[in-house]
């Protein structure tokens, strides 16, 4: 019954070439598909594991009009698909539509998950008439860097976080896999990590801390209209190297003060000599129990500034760069996207 893997993501976009260009140009996507329709046009892209398919019409304005360049849809592939749709209605989800070979439900804010079988999970998307994209059209740049949606993060209104995790819980079977506090000054927030059995879906659900001072998160929630995903984490094998390359194709990363990189010898030792390649990067690394991490923030593309992307290389850790959490917020405030 319970979901195991993400099968898509879906972006609603009010500029669908941007979109495009931004993935496929800078980030090295390829486009595998495309559906042309009376109220949609959208384009299936590749990389790695990760499949994104991005969306613009008539039928994404509500969307767009409430919240800008958002994830519309996060498709789970389910061992049983009508189970998990009767768990996640019985944990609080509504149906938002019922057709052969699509289900779709309500998840958190505007954002609703398609339940696919798991055996049609590396199908095209149903529902839409697909055509193969025309050779030389949207042509990705350079190598392929990214392997896999390492996790999603999702912005909740404050005082709903254990809410959220046990709808999730309860509803698609993601059962809670760490929960931290962070206090940054007179702003903190609490956080919780739910994940699949199969660990292919890993939510990192964020709230602001209602009893301090608002921060990054009420800005999200201000900007966005309400709850929705944060940022998307791919997994890459070598970030250093990844993130010249993608800085050259045009993507920017959040930068980081000198000072970190001045802790971060005494901090973690064990990466000492390759702190100068770090800097050089504005790479972010963190240690647990199992290994280190290395991770890095990219600035939102999008004109609301709610979404943006994240970099990971995982050297055995298995955690979400807990003493980093602070260097990121202070980077995404000194970029001033907080309170926009």
């Amino acid at each position: 019954m319970p979901a195991q893997d993400i099968a898509y993501i879906e972006l609603y976009t009010g500029e669908l070439r941007s979109a495009l260009d931004y993935f496929a140009s800078s980030f090295g996507f390829t486009p595998v598909a495309r559906f042309d329709g009376a109220t949609a046009h959208s384009v299936l892209l590749r990389q790695g594991r990760v499949r994104l398919v991005v969306t613009e019409g008539p039928s994404t304005r509500v969307f767009l009009d409430a919240h800008g360049d958002g994830i519309a849809d996060i498709a789970f592939s389910c061992d049983d698909v009508a189970g998990t749709r009767d768990a996640a209605l019985a944990a609080g989800a509504s149906l938002v539509a019922s057709e052969p070979g699509r289900i779709v439900v309500s998840g958190f804010g505007d954002t609703c998950h398609t339940l696919i079988a798991s055996p049609d999970a590396t199908r095209l998307p149903a529902g839409r008439d697909w055509k193969d994209v025309p050779p030389g059209e949207l042509r990705p740049a350079g190598r392929s860097s990214i392997r896999l949606l390492d996790h999603v993060a999702v912005c909740v209104t404050s005082g709903t976080l254990a809410d959220c995790a046990d709808f999730y819980a309860d509803g698609f079977g993601l059962s809670r896999y760490s929960d931290e506090y962070t206090e940054m000054g007179d702003q903190a927030m609490d956080s919780i990590v739910v994940r699949s059995q199969s660990g292919g879906i890993t939510f990192t659900l964020l709230e602001q801390v209602m009893s301090k001072k608002p921060g990054q998160i009420d800005g999200f929630l201000s900007r966005n209209d309400g709850p929705g995903v944060q940022h998307l984490a791919f997994g890459v094998d070598d970030i250093i190297s990844a993130v010249h390359e993608f800085s050259g194709r045009g993507i920017t990363f959040l930068p980081t003060l000198g000072a970190y990189y001045d802790m971060l010898a005494t901090r973690l030792p064990g990466i000492q000599v390759e702190i100068a390649d770090l800097r050089a990067a504005d790479v972010l690394a963190d240690r647990d129990e199992w290994g280190y991490l290395l991770q890095l923030f990219t600035r939102s593309p999008y004109r609301r500034n709610t979404l943006f992307y994240e970099l990971i290389q995982r050297r055995g850790a298995r955690g979400f760069g807990s003493a980093n959490i602070k260097a990121l917020y202070e980077a995404v405030e000194r970029d001033g996207l907080a309170g926009r």
